[in-house]
């Protein structure tokens, strides 16, 4: 089987428009986290995550010229970001060795306006059109892979990707994971209470409810390790699984986030001790939070340092597992641990440990994690060469 090495982030989100703009901003405890009023998401004010919309047109009128009223503003989003990645690597695109996995949950649900529906057409609205429209522009030779599976989709893509090359079906995998604010998402998390009026405070005790992001990140996996211009980092193998539990709330044991972690760790061939740090899901609900922590205390990973980025960026909901994979790659390159936004008390049953202060540490293992709607849940384990 052959090795899979990950490399090449890109991250856009309200932090910046890139991997090392976004870590700039998390090192000096900047969130990306502020109070919308302006009435276009919801009727009240609510804290938001937002990509810069006036710097994103203007970097791609920058590097596409003359082509902005082709694309939507999601499309430039997967265009920039990807573009960007590529720009760390050697990877050729438009090789029929190359595969481009989209990962989203709602794609342009901005085109449910109805001007911006007659500017595109009613068609872009579908996932498989959008991905066309990036495919194309990229010339990439090969049927896009989409995947849409909740808040998973992004930890998913990686899993699916590793696979893909350790089989030898491609060589090269590029994962772009991306998700826009809308009044539709708005809406649909407020239905079920679930957002929090204040920043999101993952695992903390007054935690309340989580934070709306959008964003969009690229992680690009190869086969050769000369692929990437930086230290090679090995997927060494993830899982998903579904605990059938409710269509919206978790296993209150954790069994499904449990079983994707064990079976990470098993295909990774790693045991517990060996896992230097943890990327969690960390949505700040109380029952995802105190869901996350047994499942880790199952796992054997009470003292593995641990945190959320929702804190900072929010949850950008199909984006989140690539932006979230990209962070950690970079804090294992930077061997420092970041610090966990908006934790202070302990507001989880079991013990685990969220990280408090930004910390130099060695870390050669990463245990990136994700669950969502449905009961579903991923893992992933990433390992320095």
């Amino acid at each position: 089987m052959k090795p899979v090495f990950a490399g090449a982030e890109n991250i856009i989100s309200s932090l910046g428009f890139s991997a090392v703009e976004n870590i700039s901003n998390i090192l000096t405890g900047n969130t990306g986290i502020a109070i919308d009023d302006s009435g276009i998401y919801f009727p009240s004010a609510l804290p938001l995550s937002k990509v810069d919309y006036a710097q994103l047109e203007n970097l791609f009128a920058g590097t596409v010229p003359g082509e902005q009223g082709k694309f939507t503003m999601l499309e430039k989003m997967f265009i920039l970001s990807i573009t960007d990645a590529l720009q760390q690597s050697n990877i050729n695109i438009t090789s029929p060795d190359t595969l481009l996995i989209i990962t989203t949950t709602k794609g342009n649900i901005d085109l449910l306006d109805p001007d911006l529906q007659k500017e595109f057409g009613k068609q872009r609205i579908f996932l498989h059109e959008m991905a066309k429209v990036i495919t194309g522009f990229f010339n990439n030779p090969n049927r896009v892979m989409i995947i849409s599976n909740a808040c998973i989709s992004g930890v998913l893509g990686i899993v699916y990707g590793e696979r893909l090359i350790r089989s030898g079906k491609y060589r090269n995998v590029i994962v772009s994971g991306g998700d826009l604010m809308s009044e539709f998402i708005v809406s649909g998390f407020q239905s079920f209470q679930s957002l929090s009026e204040k920043a999101c405070k993952p695992f903390d005790k007054s935690r309340d409810g989580l934070t709306l992001g959008e964003g969009c990140g690229t992680i690009i996996m190869s086969s050769g390790a000369d692929s990437f211009n930086d230290i090679d980092v090995r997927v060494l193998g993830g899982a998903g699984s579904n605990d059938a539990n409710h269509i919206s709330g978790p296993s209150r044991t954790g069994e499904g986030l449990f079983l994707a972690i064990r079976q990470a760790m098993n295909l990774a061939g790693i045991i517990p001790e060996k896992i230097d740090s943890i990327s969690a899901h960390g949505t700040a609900t109380d029952y995802n939070d105190e869901m996350e922590a047994i499942a880790f205390s199952r796992a054997g990973l009470e003292s593995v340092p641990l945190n959320s980025y929702k804190g900072y960026i929010g949850h950008t909901l199909g984006a989140a597992g690539v932006i979230e994979a990209a962070i950690s790659l970079r804090s294992m390159k930077m061997n420092m641990l970041f610090r966990s936004a908006g934790y202070e008390h302990h507001g989880v049953t079991k013990k685990i440990s969220v990280i408090k202060e930004n910390m130099e540490k060695e870390i050669n293992t990463c245990l990136k994690t994700a669950s969502g709607f449905g009961g579903s849940n991923a893992a992933v384990i990433f390992q320095k060469v």
